[in-house]
């Protein structure tokens, strides 16, 4: 079997969630100890809940576990960003080492910190937290040619419903949350993102690391050189990760696919993870039935790929770092759902009903 066939065999091994524990739940909310709709978008968060785990109440999420995808990019060579290739090996050196945002936060809301090196330039060394399963050392540059291989695209993917698979089936993670890492990598997001939804580079480009307005002119510009130079075809969605993605795209849509495939919701972090979703969307609709978008990013692609899903954040912090830091900071409200839902006393308990 190739690399293709099998993201195609995980893709279909996606299921819709369960629209009659969906049902259940709602039929639940109002017999509970509270005014009808009180708890406003918890409630509707409660019933997807129901829906990803087949049955009302749902359990409640106990093992988070982020994902930090991390990949190096060809397309910096274009100036998209003034931060050096070297931060980004530095970063993944720093997540293992515990002194990064996302270490910080995981503490705090209880999640484990997972780091997968598919694309990083750069020799790492081992550590506990750190997976290794580079597909190659960096993507080339969009602008000029592919980003990757078709095969190379299918590794990425491949890698992160690996990892996502171990840590559901061995290591008691019950809630995944994806995060990034990659200098440059909110470019092919860009590319992602007009590819899959028509809208025009203008429209999902934005500063990333904190780019000044010529350099943002020049990053909106690169990324029309590359949709023009590919014409992806946003029914291919292999094809358009390896013409305009990067390898740590791929591996999120793989931890998106394999959530799905598990019944484990996965929670979106800012627009790489947006961007991301538009490829698991692609190869299985119903993944996103099983995303949660933790955050809205400040960029401005991220609104823009929400949309498209039909998917709204928890939070607006206008927070734009990634490494999943937004995605972690919604998993209480994520706990609460399932826990209000399940725990709750009702009305006919408190001898109302």
């Amino acid at each position: 079997m190739s690399l293709e066939d099998r993201v195609r065999e995980l893709a279909a091994e996606v299921q819709p969630p369960d629209e009659g524990a969906v049902a259940r739940a709602g039929e639940r909310h109002p017999t509970l100890a509270k005014p009808p709709g009180s708890l406003g978008r918890l409630e509707e968060l409660g019933g997807r809940l129901a829906g990803m785990a087949g049955e009302s109440p749902p359990p409640v999420p106990e093992g988070p576990a982020v994902v930090v995808c991390a990949g190096d990019h060809g397309v910096l060579d274009r100036g998209v960003s003034p931060w050096p290739r070297e931060v980004t090996a530095a970063m993944v050196g720093n997540f293992c080492a515990g002194g990064a945002a996302v270490n910080a936060i995981a503490k705090t809301v209880g999640a484990r910190v997972s780091v997968l090196d598919v694309g990083v330039a750069g020799d790492l060394g081992r550590h506990p937290s750190l997976r290794g399963a580079k597909v190659r050392a960096g993507t080339d540059d969009l602008s000029r040619g592919p980003a990757m291989g078709r095969e190379e695209a299918a590794r990425a993917v491949l890698a992160g419903a690996g990892v996502a698979e171990e840590l559901v089936e061995s290591g008691g993670v019950d809630l995944l949350v994806v995060g990034d890492m990659g200098i440059a990598n909110t470019t092919p997001a860009s590319a992602l993102i007009s590819t899959f939804t028509g809208r025009p580079p203008e429209k999902t480009t934005g500063r990333g690391t904190g780019i000044d307005d010529e350099t943002l002119k020049l990053k909106v510009r690169v990324v029309g050189e590359a949709l023009d130079l590919h014409r992806p075809d946003p029914g291919d969605p292999l094809g358009v990760l390896a013409a305009v993605g990067g390898l740590e795209h791929g591996a999120i849509a793989g931890v998106i696919l394999m959530g799905a495939a598990c019944g484990v919701p996965v929670i979106l972090d800012g627009v790489v993870s947006n961007s991301a979703a538009l490829v698991a969307h692609a190869f299985a609709p119903d993944s996103i039935g099983y995303a949660i978008v933790g955050h809205l990013s400040s960029e401005p692609g991220a609104r823009v790929s929400l949309n498209h899903l039909g998917l709204e954040p928890l939070l607006d912090l206008s927070l734009r770092l990634g490494e999943g830091t937004g995605g972690l900071l919604a998993v209480p409200l994520v706990q609460a759902a399932a826990r209000t839902l399940g725990e709750m006393a009702t009305l006919e308990e408190l001898g109302f009903g």
